[in-house]
């Protein structure tokens, strides 16, 4: 008996023993499986090799926390999982912790805080909803977070994705980009060179407050840097360059300039318009849209695409400000739908685009591909399915606004209004002649790989003036309803993709599928399953004492 009971003892330190080597080979070499089909646990490679460079700690603070809904309680438990994973692979160099923005007592105190985030570039969010005792309830939130390193820090917004797709979606597409906002956020901490983005100055181009509001959004992760090509021998030391919104002609030593670089493996962003409008004679019978000339058709036509002379009109639209009357003597301004002004959400997979907000588009125009050997070309931006395409002589007039937009009238189906080139693209000037004062013996025929995006809108990079104050608005915010819309995003996301050399890009790929309860099936099968979580384990601890107590009952009976 006595050695019965050393045995015993004895069997209880091993297990005891073993427990707590498990743990602390656990704890010190943390090892996880991801089961699930999409692999939402797993990170990529580019990311894990991101974090194992990390020579200091980053530290993350993430400002979500408190009672919060049950899907932003999904959406909080999604940051800790990746900033888990991120720990993991970092070596415990990433650290993290989550704060409730409201837990100051004082008012004053509480809103100060709150100020000082907004003034961080972390973006509040008015949030109403029920609680578990179903009481409405209101609640500022700040779902973003602040990373430093060293003396080093920068916010991150973590909420981004379609608006118009409801709360739950939103959510959904924000978890889906968790991976990538993090890790671009930690690289640009590290990085000790920001990317050098150039913005080709002159050919009618718009400079000075049109484009303030595009200048503040690269300079915000880029370097930036006004360009003129007259009397420049070479284009190079910029990880991309610029076209916007030209209106005047481009020399053909400016164009060589431009292909070279391209040859070079340069990436080119063009935001082209292809007719001009003028809406001060858009009133009564209206007026004829013009096409610009800039002597860049042939260039996009050998690199892959035409931006086509007609206007894409789209049901889904902005807004337009015209006068309905006056009171008085003052005039009183409606908005109205303009169709002219197309909202974009109809986006390819392309992770420079996955999960985008609507752009705002004004006077876009249809992009057609052409034949251009060892180029792959992408789409990335469609209108929506009801639209009307008008082609030369285009006629814009406010007298169009007085119908309805009927979807009927609406029937040419998407249209393609913004593509990304990829390849080896062959020069322009192959098979022609260089332009006088360059060096033919420095002439690339046909160049390594680079990447090519065209816009059919030039406006998207230009943004409007405060009607009551005139300073310039942010990118993407309409001057009278004050709604703000994913211009800034979209530009900031292409650049990224553009200079992007390390893969993180690729992230934005990450898919998570929403497995959403069948309510009907829930409500009327709800007492069943209740009953049955309640009455299956005692049965089972009944059960499992039943069978104990048999085997021993006729274990001492045969003794």
């Amino acid at each position: 008996m006595r050695e019965n009971r050393k045995l015993v003892i004895l069997q209880t330190l091993v297990v005891l023993l073993t427990v707590w080597l498990v743990n602390q080979l656990a704890d010190r070499y943390r090892v996880q499986f991801d089961l699930t089909e999409e692999k939402r646990y797993t990170i990529s490679e580019a990311t894990k090799e991101l974090l194992r460079t990390l020579d200091e700690p980053v530290y993350f603070e993430v400002y979500l926390a408190g009672e919060l809904p049950s899907n932003f309680e999904r959406f909080q438990n999604s940051i800790g999982e990746m900033l888990e994973q991120f720990s993991i692979e970092s070596g415990n160099k990433v650290q993290y912790k989550f704060t409730d923005p409201a837990q100051a007592t004082n008012l004053q105190a509480r809103n100060q805080f709150y100020q000082s985030l907004i003034d961080k570039g972390i973006e509040p969010s008015n949030l109403n909803y029920k609680n578990a005792d179903g009481d409405r309830m209101e609640k500022l939130l700040f779902p973003g977070a602040i990373v430093s390193k060293g003396m080093n820090e920068m916010s991150v917004n973590l909420i981004n994705g379609n608006s118009a797709a409801g709360v739950d979606l939103v959510l959904n597409q924000s978890i889906e980009g968790l991976e990538y906002e993090l890790a671009s956020t930690i690289a640009q901490l590290i990085d000790g060179r920001p990317k050098r983005v150039a913005y080709i100055m002159g050919h009618g181009s718009p400079d000075s407050l049109e484009i303030a509001g595009f200048r503040n959004a690269v300079l915000s992760k880029f370097e930036l840097y006004n360009v003129s090509l007259e009397g420049k021998s070479e284009l190079s030391g910029y990880d991309a360059v610029v076209i916007g919104k030209p209106t005047q002609v481009f020399s053909e030593k400016e164009k060589y300039l431009i292909d070279q670089y391209l040859m070079r493996g340069g990436n080119l962003i063009y935001f082209i318009d292809a007719l001009s409008v003028n809406m001060d004679s858009a009133s009564g019978e209206g007026t004829v849209a013009i096409p610009y000339e800039t002597n860049l058709t042939d260039q996009l036509f050998r690199y892959g695409v035409r931006v086509n002379p007609n206007y894409v009109l789209d049901v889904n639209s902005g807004q337009f400000p015209v006068v309905a009357g006056n009171v008085g003597d003052q005039p009183q301004i409606q908005m109205i739908p303009w169709p002219f002004f197309p909202l974009l959400t109809n986006f390819s997979k392309h992770p420079s685009v996955r999960n985008l907000d609507a752009i705002l588009g004004r006077f876009v125009s249809e992009i057609d591909t052409v034949k251009a050997e060892g180029i792959t070309k992408i789409p990335l931006i469609n209108t929506s399915q009801y639209t009307k395409l008008l082609g030369p002589p285009v006629r814009v007039a406010f007298n169009d606004l007085r119908d309805k937009l009927r979807p009927e009238r609406f029937i040419d189906g998407p249209k393609t209004v913004g593509y990304l080139l990829e390849g080896k693209f062959k020069s322009l000037y192959a098979n022609r002649l260089v332009p006088r004062g360059f060096d033919k013996s420095k002439f690339i025929n046909k160049g390594e790989e680079g990447r090519v995006i065209v816009i059919g809108d030039g406006d998207i990079i230009r943004n409007d003036l405060d009607p009551e104050t005139g300073e310039p608005l942010g990118l993407g915010v309409e001057p009278f309803t004050k709604a703000t819309y994913a211009n800034e995003d979209f530009i900031l996301n292409i650049l990224d993709y553009m200079v992007d050399d390390s893969g993180l890009i690729e992230t934005r790929l990450r898919e998570v599928k929403i497995r959403p309860l069948d309510r009907v099936k829930v409500q009327k099968e709800r007492t069943k399953w209740q009953v049955i979580n309640l009455v299956t384990p005692v049965l089972l601890v009944l059960l499992i004492g039943g069978l104990k107590w048999y085997l021993r009952k006729n274990k001492f009976a045969g003794k």
